[in-house]
């Protein structure tokens, strides 16, 4: 699964179009509610570990090679 942040901001905007669902009942609304409760969790920690990413990146781009030992192994594929 390769998701993007554009994914994540896709799913954002539809969980807003179903909260604001007018015909949504009292029950769904609270459902949704709760789902929505549980994607910004996530999304929060997605949007973290982005941050933690840029960060990363940021400090090869201003110190070079020296810095990657001092970097965490985010993947096998990564700088």
């Amino acid at each position: 699964m390769k998701n993007k942040l554009g994914d994540l901001n896709n799913h954002l905007f539809a969980q807003l179009e179903r909260l604001a669902d007018e015909s949504l009942t009292p029950e769904q609304i609270e459902q949704e509610a709760k789902r929505a409760d549980a994607i910004v969790s996530v999304a929060d920690r997605i949007v973290g570990n982005a941050d933690l990413q840029l960060k990363a990146a940021k400090l090869f781009a201003e110190h070079g090679q020296g810095v990657l030992p001092m970097l965490p192994k985010i993947g096998s594929s990564d700088v």
